[in-house]
C-alpha cells in the first residue's frame, strides 16, 4: 500500500505493509528514533506523537490510518539548535534520568500546554497520566510543566539530606 502523509511538515510517500504500525514506520523506515517503542500496548506513552495536533500512541496506530494526515514527532517539536520551551525546562529541572520516556512526556506535556496554557497542577498530573517513567518520582517532570504555567514553581529539592543509617557507617 502506498502511504502519503506529512511528518514534521515534510511530505512522505512510501510503501507499507497493511499491518505496519506507525511507530515502526517512524523509527525503522524514516529514522525518527526519538519516538520510542517500549510497551507496544499503549500503556507507557513513550511512543507519543501528534496526529493532526492530537497526542496518540503510535505503537497502537496502524500506519495506514495516517493516510493524508499530519504527524509531529519529538524531532519536529524541537531539536538541539531550536528546542521547544518544554524541552529546555525539562533539562533545567533535571526531569529525566535515563531519558527513554522523556520524548513521550514532552509530547504529552506540550500538547497539554497548547490546549490549556493555564493548566493547574491537577490538570498537569492528569494530562501526563498516560506516560510512565521507571526512573523518576515524577515530581520534577510535573514541576517542569507546571513552571511554564506558573513561573513561581521552582526546581523541587529534597527537604533534607537523609543521614546514613548507623549500621552502614
Amino acid at each position: 500500500m502506498k502511504l502519503n502523509f506529512a511528518v514534521n511538515q515534510n511530505h512522505v510517500s512510501l510503501e507499507i505493509v497493511p499491518d505496519e504500525l506507525l511507530v515502526d514506520v517512524l523509527r525503522d523506515r524514516l529514522g525518527l528514533t526519538g519516538t520510542k517503542a517500549s510497551c507496544r500496548e499503549g500503556e507507557c506513552g513513550s511512543c507519543t506523537v501528534w496526529l493532526d495536533g492530537v497526542p496518540v500512541n503510535s505503537c497502537l496506530l496502524p500506519a495506514a490510518k495516517v493516510q493524508g494526515r499530519s504527524i509531529t514527532t519529538i524531532e519536529g517539536l524541537g531539536n538541539s539548535e531550536a528546542p521547544h520551551l518544554l524541552q529546555e525546562t525539562m533539562a533545567k529541572f533535571g526531569a529525566s534520568q535515563c531519558g527513554y520516556c522523556t520524548p513521550g512526556f514532552v509530547m504529552a506535556g506540550a500538547a497539554l500546554l497548547l490546549d490549556k496554557p493555564d493548566a493547574s497542577h491537577a490538570e498537569i498530573v492528569e494530562g501526563l497520566s498516560g506516560n510512565l517513567c521507571r526512573c523518576t518520582g515524577y515530581t520534577r517532570i510535573v514541576a517542569a510543566v507546571e513552571s511554564i504555567t506558573n513561573p513561581g514553581v521552582d526546581i523541587p529539592l529534597p527537604d533534607k539530606v537523609h543521614p546514613q543509617h548507623p549500621d552502614q557507617a
